[in-house]
């Protein structure tokens, strides 16, 4: 993909990322509010692009100073809705 064709295409804000895997592939779900869109990749192509994420931090924390954020799996995004309560 050229970078003239990025700049073109329809661009959504990812609220949340999900991902699964087997012995032969990962699969990965992007979602924006209903919208959802499902990845599969190699484990190759899942390291590869682990590398290529790592390298995009580091020159942009470069340019741009660094980025604050803690990982925690039981963040839920402000744009979801909280799950409804059982009782």
């Amino acid at each position: 993909m050229k970078p003239e064709d990025i700049k073109k295409a329809p661009k959504l804000f990812c609220e949340s990322i999900h991902i699964a895997y087997t012995p032969e592939y990962f699969v990965m779900g992007l979602s924006s509010g209903a919208q959802a869109s499902i990845y599969s990749l190699t484990p190759e192509h899942t390291k590869r692009l682990q590398q290529y994420l790592t390298h995009q931090i580091t020159e942009f924390e470069a340019n741009h100073g660094k980025i604050a954020a803690d990982w925690n799996p039981k963040i839920v995004s402000p744009i979801q809705p909280k799950p409804k309560s059982t009782s």
